[in-house]
């Protein structure tokens, strides 16, 4: 089939998937993911190029759309993000190692399931450098569609299970986000080169794609780049916060924005399902579904203990919590679900300020894994 008519069935079918809602809970874009394993099973394929095109429109719309709160926000509570994405990964690679040791799954397997129930791509990429075994993506495949599904699920649920006033809560965080959001006060009218803003966010992605390539050393020999994820991210965070540089505006309007996140994430999760449903189920078959159940538990794990720290040790607000937790868990599709949800993207900001840090310790969890229980 021509891979451009699949990207539209996958999205087509995907939209209606994700619009079903079962007590009030929904798949939403999500649900492209769930018909793209399923054409990614009988053998569809979308091409890498669409899969990394979606991802850098959505996460360089994201950097856009928290530049202007991230800063002044991970200022006041930078050790709070930092301490829980750390905490967050480390209670995933706790449970790597636990099934390494004590259900007997050989390290390769399960260091691919940690990266995979964490849907962290660079984190993959570590643990097939570190073990050298195809394994590695074998168990990344079998636990990446509950680390989506999951995650996605989980920032729609616990707002119900704990009977949260979320358009409450909504009001409050965007009160503190128009407090803390930087101003141009300078009073000059600035020149817009475009009235879409395709210019700077084009420039952002320029810039963002160069960072990912930057190699950054690690202990033990290892190194780490950015990746496609990470470094379009950075750029739309910083050319969103200074909005323009010298008279040209570097700003792109709210609604670009919003078209851009949302089809870049859902071209994303058509090249992340059908890549992943490629032998998913002669996975399963030749593995046991056991497998499926623990690579859930390194999902659920990482989510409950980041939610309990940061609600009752960082004293951060539901939203900002689940924010965080979507940073945490690396988890593009869930921060999609929850700026959904919530209808703000005040949340995005907290996703941003502890992504980067999960992002380098996942990958430092999967080599150090790796090497010491080969």
């Amino acid at each position: 089939m021509n891979p451009l008519l699949t990207v539209f069935i996958i999205g087509v079918l995907g939209y209606l998937l994700g619009s079903i809602k079962v007590k009030g809970l929904s798949l939403g874009t999500s649900g492209v993911l769930i018909v793209a394993l399923l054409f990614g099973h009988y053998g569809m394929e979308i091409p890498s190029v669409i899969r990394e095109f979606g991802l850098i429109c959505f996460v360089t719309a994201v950097g856009f759309i928290a530049g202007p709160v991230f800063f002044r926000n991970f200022k006041s509570k930078a050790l709070s993000y930092v301490v829980l994405g750390i905490l967050i990964i480390a209670a995933g690679a706790a449970s790597c190692v636990a099934v390494i040791t004590l259900a007997g799954i050989p390290t390769p397997l399960a260091v691919g399931m940690m990266t995979g129930a964490l849907t962290s791509t660079p984190g993959l990429a570590a643990a097939i450098d570190a073990t050298g075994d195809s394994m590695a993506s074998i168990g990344y495949g079998i636990a990446y569609p509950f680390g989506v599904i999951g995650v996605v699920l989980f920032v729609q649920l616990v707002p119900k299970l704990m009977r949260v006033d979320v358009p409450g809560e909504v009001e409050k965080l965007n009160r503190a986000m128009a407090a803390n959001v930087h101003q141009d006060t300078s009073g000059e009218r600035h020149i817009q080169l475009d009235d879409f803003g395709f210019f700077p966010f084009m420039i952002a992605t320029i810039a963002g794609m160069m960072i990912a390539k930057i190699v950054i050393p690690l202990p033990a020999g290892a190194s780490f780049t950015l990746g496609t994820s990470g470094g379009p991210l950075l750029a739309g965070l910083v050319m969103g916060h200074f909005m323009h540089v010298g008279p040209v505006s570097i700003t792109v309007p709210k609604p670009t924005l919003e078209v851009l996140r949302e089809f870049g994430l859902v071209l994303f999760l058509m090249g992340a399902g059908t890549n992943a449903g490629k032998g998913f189920v002669e996975i399963l078959m030749q593995y046991g579904a056991a497998l499926f159940f623990l690579g859930a538990v390194m999902t659920l794990l990482p989510m409950v203990i980041g939610y309990i720290l940061a609600t009752k040790l960082f004293s951060m607000d539901i939203l900002n919590s689940l924010g965080a937790i979507c940073g945490g868990m690396t988890s593009t599709p869930a921060l999609g679900t929850l700026l959904a949800v919530t209808k703000t993207e005040a949340v995005a900001a907290s996703y941003a300020a502890t992504y980067p840090v999960a992002l380098i310790f996942v990958v430092l969890s999967a080599q150090f894994i790796s090497i010491f229980l080969m």
